[in-house]
């Protein structure tokens, strides 16, 4: 059938020529279209119970996730032209299109009793820009004097105040976030360098603007550097400019139908989908050295161009397909993962690991068929020396020192098996970039004087209307008592709450007397909701803490950026206050019947990310083990022998334990920029493992007696060439991504890079060892089998007796 498609393919090139090129014009126009994506990537599923108590609250309060703060430490900051500079940049900073609010010093709200109308009225402590530096003294002393800003937008301690800058949510999930967040950060340096300050910018807008303009910026790095990678590497192998840009030009099409695919699903560039272009570049080269290496040898055997050409397609398309569904397995398997980052970087480089196999497979001998064939230079790689040399060296180690690779192989095993021991298993919001860039290391000033950026939520459900106020404010008194407690974990901020309003709206009931921010009785409780009452909506911050039904409040933190395991211990300890404080009756030592229970529930974008976390981590390694069920089966389509197949898989997983401890020397946490390795890893290691049996079986087949030994030796030889350079195009290819500013990315490169070299050593000589100790009969018969897919027609397939012959001819007329 595939002599027919070969024959085929060159039979109608032309049309075939014209019909690439119009798909490709397609799909390069579909690829101008691709967008970044500007919303924080979902990792949890919609029906998760995390997700939904998280989507309830922001249908509730809105987005916890919305606030950029930028801020310095400067003890002289009431000084009259740095507060005037700020009160400038905040003014600026208000009138820009997507911001909803602006919060600092210069910019403190205070409340005025109006006895006549029965209410508040909201005044801006600053009216406008002191002149004096007495004026400015004046200022200070009545900011002061409001606690509710402390530790809020100033800490006194250390001297540090910070603007916090709120987004509108329109604003928050587009493109214009981003030349948004430029411009404030603009005005913000150039405010900083007027006055010789240090700024420091955070929050998670910023922090999810500048991981976008990363993404875009390292996706058009990766992809050049893959192509220079590609271009050096097939030029020293080939030595033929011809072959090195006819399998460029193959594998951009498969990258630009790669990025049409992403806007054709409607999807757009994430950290992850950025990561397809230049994997599929590398990841499509394999396809075009095997096709050129065989037409190269089919040549040298007979020396008619189409006739090799059409004997490649033949020889090479079904091992080749079958080794790239390996390959796409290890990517589709994130499909079970159900998040949606996971499943769309899964889905569309599986889809197109196989896409591009067609493309090389088609486009590629139709290119080479109206190339003139190759000189002798472009395939002397073919009978280079050297790489003989260390075949020859690999099939001595394996038929002589068989015993001697075992010990090596278990000694290996049993140091990475302590090494993995090592491995913890913890992931942070920014442990993806390096200690010393700028967004970590402001991150940890926010840290150190506010306590973090990270939104950490108390979402409480009194079930029942009205019952924040209800029953004598007991809701109220809960709130505070839980508060208090908060107070002894460091790793939070200072709360921001109803109780906090209600005590800042009682001091003002209380002329401004710092002495009254508390929380009153209840019967001034009732005095005050008579005042806030008649407040308009948009002046009662109330109403930021509080549902229309008055059934819901908040109590809102932040937090700092202090990793999964710690997060999972406070959450452990925070829990039982929770249910103490609000469930438990301390007069009667009992737990409140059900009607006065309230259901309180911790959420906000930290849980979410603990629970994503938690959740990849466990997917992940389900789709591991169903790619390597998924691998192992289509292993018994070809080879009909469970022992074979379940020991062909070894060579396989060995690297993968081997990366596991090299994790745990080198203290890289297991978290899912990490675990997503191995189910990549061993989808591609696994093609060698099917090339190394499809040949030994071929060469036991065409051994008169079937000799193990002998079908070892040619395989190694016959195979080795095209696995050698395979696997330095994919180690060169994806060690790429240790340029990466994103840690995990970094982490995929190098690891995957050494998992594919510790694999192509496993294939090329611990599973022929493996088959040499299988040489039973039984095992033997076993391999003769008629699998239920012929991957070569060993009936015509090179003799390489016959192939050495005609070399030595070659070489004696030359």
């Amino acid at each position: 059938m595939l002599s027919k498609v070969g024959r085929e393919i060159l039979r109608y090139r032309g049309t075939i020529g014209v019909l690439f090129l119009i798909i490709t014009a397609f799909f390069g126009w579909k690829a101008s279209q691709i967008e970044l994506s500007y919303s924080y990537p979902r990792a949890l599923p919609k029906d998760d119970s995390a997700n939904i108590v998280y989507e309830k609250f922001k249908e509730l309060f809105g987005e916890d996730g919305n606030v950029l703060v930028m801020g310095f430490t400067d003890r002289n900051f009431y000084e009259l032209k740095k507060f005037n500079g700020w009160y400038d940049l905040a003014e600026r900073i208000k009138t820009i299109e997507g911001i909803q609010d602006v919060l600092c010093i210069p910019k403190v709200y205070s409340l005025q009793r109006n006895d006549s109308l029965m209410r508040f009225d909201v005044e801006p402590v600053v009216r406008q820009k002191p002149k004096t530096q007495e004026e400015l003294d004046s200022l200070k002393t009545a900011i002061e004097a409001l606690p509710f800003y402390s530790n809020l937008i100033y800490n006194k301690e250390t001297g540090a105040t910070l603007m916090a800058v709120s987004f509108e949510k329109k604003t928050l999930d587009s493109k214009a976030r981003l030349a948004i967040v430029k411009q404030i950060e603009e005005e913000a340096t150039a405010y900083a360098n007027a006055n010789g300050i240090d700024m420091h910018f955070s929050g998670m807008p910023f922090i999810r603007a500048k991981f976008a303009t990363k993404i875009a910026e390292e996706m058009q790095m990766f992809l050049i550097l893959a192509i220079v990678v590609v271009v050096i590497l097939l030029y020293i192998f080939f030595r033929s400019l011809t072959s090195v840009f006819v399998s460029i030009v193959v594998c951009l099409v498969g990258v630009v139908v790669s990025v049409g695919t992403i806007v054709l699903m409607g999807y757009k560039i994430n950290v992850l989908s950025g990561l397809i272009p230049p994997l599929i570049l590398v990841i499509g080269v394999p396809n075009c050295i095997f096709i050129i290496n065989k037409y190269g040898e089919e040549l040298l055997f007979h020396g008619n161009k189409v006739k090799a050409l059409a004997r490649t397609i033949e020889k090479v398309a079904l091992s080749n397909f079958l080794a790239n569904v390996t390959t796409a397995i290890g990517f589709g398997v994130f499909y079970f993962t159900n998040s949606v980052i996971l499943v769309e970087f899964g889905i569309v480089a599986a889809i197109n690991v196989m896409t591009t196999y067609l493309i090389a497979h088609i486009l590629l001998p139709v290119i080479y068929s109206y190339l003139p064939a190759p000189s002798a230079r472009s395939t002397k790689h073919l009978k280079g020396k050297n790489i003989h040399r260390a075949l020859e060296l690999i099939d001595h180690l394996v038929h002589n020192h068989r015993k001697k690779i075992y010990l090596v192989i278990a000694l290996l095993l049993g140091f990475s098996a302590w090494g993995m021991t090592k491995i913890q298993v913890i992931g942070f919001l920014v442990d993806d970039l390096p200690k010393r860039d700028k967004i970590y290391t402001d991150l940890r000033f926010f840290e150190q004087n506010f306590g973090g950026v990270m939104p950490f939520e108390i979402m409480i459900d009194t079930r029942r209307e009205n019952g924040v106020f209800s029953g004598n404010a007991r809701t109220l008194y809960k709130i505070k008592a839980f508060q208090k407690e908060m107070e002894k974990f460091p790793e939070l901020s200072k709360p921001i709450s109803a109780v906090e309003v209600l005590k800042f709206v009682y001091q003002s009931y209380k002329e401004g007397n710092p002495k009254f921010f508390v929380l009153p009785g209840s019967m001034e409780l009732k005095k005050l909701t008579d005042y806030t009452s008649g407040m308009k909506a948009k002046d009662n911050r109330l109403y930021s803490f509080l549902d229309s039904t008055r059934r819901y409040t908040r109590v809102s933190f932040q937090m700092a950026d202090i990793g999964s395991k710690k997060m999972k211990d406070l959450i452990a300890r925070v829990q039982p206050k929770i249910d103490t404080i609000f469930n438990f009756d301390k007069e009667t030592k009992a737990w409140e019947p059900d009607s006065l229970r309230y259901d309180v529930k911790i959420t906000g974008h930290s849980l979410t990310f603990l629970k994503s976390n938690d959740y990849l981590f466990h997917h992940l390694f389900v789709s591991l083990v169903i790619a390597i069920v998924l691998i192992v089966l289509i292993g018994m389509v070809l080879f009909r022998s469970v022992a074979i197949i379940v020991l062909s898989k070894i060579p396989c997983l060995i690297p993968l334990v081997i990366t596991a401890g090299i994790m745990g020397f080198m203290d890289i946490h297991f978290k899912p920029s990490t675990i997503l390795i191995f189910s990549i890893a061993f989808g591609i290691a696994s093609d060698g493992t099917i090339y190394i049996l499809a040949e030994y079986r071929n060469q036991l087949r065409k051994s008169p007696r079937h000799e193990v030994k002998k079908a070892i030796s040619r395989t190694v030889r016959g195979i080795g060439i095209s696995m050698i350079y395979t696997n330095i195009i994919l180690f060169f290819g994806f060690a790429i991504f240790a340029a990466s500013s994103f840690g995990g990315t970094v982490a995929l490169g190098i690891l995957i890079s050494v998992t594919l070299l510790v694999s192509l050593l496993t294939n090329l000589i611990l599973l022929p060892c493996i088959l040499l100790s299988l040489e039973k009969r039984k095992y033997v018969k076993a391999m003769m089998q008629e699998p239920l897919i012929n991957i070569i027609d060993e009936e015509e397939d090179i003799d390489l007796d016959k192939l050495e012959i005609k070399r030595r001819r070659d070489e004696g007329s030359e």
